[in-house]
């Protein structure tokens, strides 16, 4: 049986290496590359959100509800997950950033595959170096949790989830991935780079 779950998109933060654009607007081989992520999400996921803070109106054209955070303050990617569980009505959350191209529905899969697999709280995904803590598949079941440890004012997502039930998913094959885009120059260099 399927296991029923929600898919969100993070688009929420200020992005101050772009000049505060919103990456999830800015193109991408002519596409918004929050469309990338959408895509990728609804080949795997019942429901997709997308985390956004400001330009509400422009995400809504992506056809997914869009859900701001609790607070105005900017509280960065574990503030939209919460955000998400809030409103997810399923038992598993898969989260992905809006500036990663480069992962694909498969990915998102094998996130799911293994939390299931492996009756964890949350699959990390991981390359030969390190976790990547915004691409995870996580138990709404941790509502609470999350919510105590944004209410003590700690904000660090790596932090938060090594101290649950984790399960790492290893990408040491495809490192390329996890490409995110942070500046104009990342962007170029992404756009001319093989792997797109």
């Amino acid at each position: 049986m399927k296991t029923k779950l929600t898919g969100v998109i993070l688009a929420g933060g200020l992005a101050r290496r772009m000049d505060f654009q919103d990456k999830g607007l800015i193109s991408y081989q002519k596409h918004p590359m929050v469309s990338y992520a959408v895509k990728a999400m609804h080949q795997v996921a019942d429901e997709v959100l997308i985390n956004a803070n400001r330009n509400i109106e422009q995400y809504r054209q992506f056809g997914c509800p869009v859900i701001a955070d609790q607070t105005d303050s900017f509280d960065g990617p574990l503030a939209g997950i919460y955000s998400a569980m809030v409103y997810a009505k399923t038992g598993v959350l898969l989260v992905m950033p809006c500036d990663s191209p480069l992962f694909k529905a498969r990915h998102l899969q094998k996130l799911l595959q293994c939390q299931i697999d492996q009756n964890v709280d949350i699959a990390v995904a991981c390359d030969r170096e390190k976790i990547h803590p915004v691409f995870l598949a996580i138990k709404t079941t941790l509502q609470a949790n999350l919510q105590d440890y944004l209410g003590s004012g700690q904000r660090k997502l790596a932090g938060w989830i090594l101290q649950q039930n984790t399960a790492t998913v290893d990408f040491r094959e495809e490192p390329e991935i996890f490409a995110n885009i942070n500046t104009m120059d990342e962007l170029t260099t992404l756009e001319a780079s093989v792997f797109q």
